[in-house]
């Protein structure tokens, strides 16, 4: 599986509400019944956050996946298990994306590229 790495800075947030969100930037959004959290840029996060985990980065599956494909992050996420790094996974209708801690980065890359996977470094603009 080829991987890429987002070259910026992520943060993982609980927000109040949608109002100081910045939809024109890198965000992924979760409201269920009980609260709304974001994933968005460091830079980026909003003033009305209840609580934040910063010091993130992260890896985006290459291409666009099918439905129909089995276990692209469960493969992921077990090598990455077996390496003891744990992640946080979001997806998008095209694909996968694995977050890291900044400071697990290098183990992280070393046990994805000792299980077959490539990496390389995607821009952000």
């Amino acid at each position: 599986m080829h991987l890429e790495k987002l070259a910026c800075d992520f943060s993982v947030c609980q927000v109040e509400d949608l109002s100081d969100i910045r939809f024109d930037d890198f965000l992924f959004l979760a409201k269920t019944d009980s609260e709304l959290s974001i994933v968005c840029r460091s830079e980026t996060v909003p003033e009305n956050t209840i609580k934040r985990e910063d010091g993130w980065t992260a890896f985006r599956v290459a291409g666009s996946l099918e439905f129909s494909l089995v276990g692209i992050l469960a493969d992921i996420s077990h090598c990455l298990a077996d390496a003891e790094v744990s992640i946080f996974a979001v997806s998008t209708y095209n694909t996968d994306y694995i977050l890291v801690k900044k400071e697990n980065w290098e183990k992280a890359e070393t046990a994805l590229l000792n299980a077959g996977h490539t990496i390389s470094t995607e821009v952000l603009p």
